[in-house]
């Protein structure tokens, strides 16, 4: 397996997901040799991040039209492991690696039905002010709910 830059024990770092989606690969997401574009897992990671968020309760006060911030991507990055083909089922797994004032850097992973990992990703989100576009620290409250993802183990 290639060496991906920000995982140490691979073995380790699968270990401690919690929280995942199962998705479909479509016919559409598919290019003409038959396999996953390599632009698609930034859409996995992006359905993934946003029912994690969902799941701590953060999506469902962005989207309040009263609230001040919102999340945004500053970076992203995918590392491709093994090819993925159309009809597969994936389980995109994410979580919180490090949590920064206003950012968390989130771990992402794609394994197959055969439970082998066959892309990885990380990516910073920033917590920002609507109004001023500047970093608006997290809530402990906020902080306390994704420190329980952090390095959580989970058997899947």
């Amino acid at each position: 397996m290639m060496r991906v830059t920000y995982i140490e024990d691979m073995e380790q770092w699968k270990g401690q997901f919690d929280f995942h989606i199962g998705i479909k690969v479509r016919f559409s997401e598919t290019d003409m040799f038959g396999h996953l574009n390599n632009t698609v897992p930034f859409t996995y990671f992006e359905e993934a991040r946003i029912e994690f968020f969902k799941n701590k309760g953060f999506m469902q006060d962005w989207v309040k039209p009263e609230n001040d911030t919102i999340p945004v991507v500053a970076d992203l990055q995918c590392d491709f492991l093994r090819q993925v083909f159309f009809d597969q089922t994936i389980r995109v797994y994410v979580k919180a690696h490090k949590i920064g004032s206003s950012s968390v850097d989130l771990h992402y992973m794609g394994m197959d039905e055969r439970d082998r990992v066959c892309f990885t990703g990380r990516g910073t989100m920033v917590q920002i002010s609507k109004e001023t576009g500047k970093g608006v620290p997290w809530t402990e409250e906020m902080k306390s709910k994704m420190s329980n993802s952090v390095y959580l183990s989970k058997s899947c």
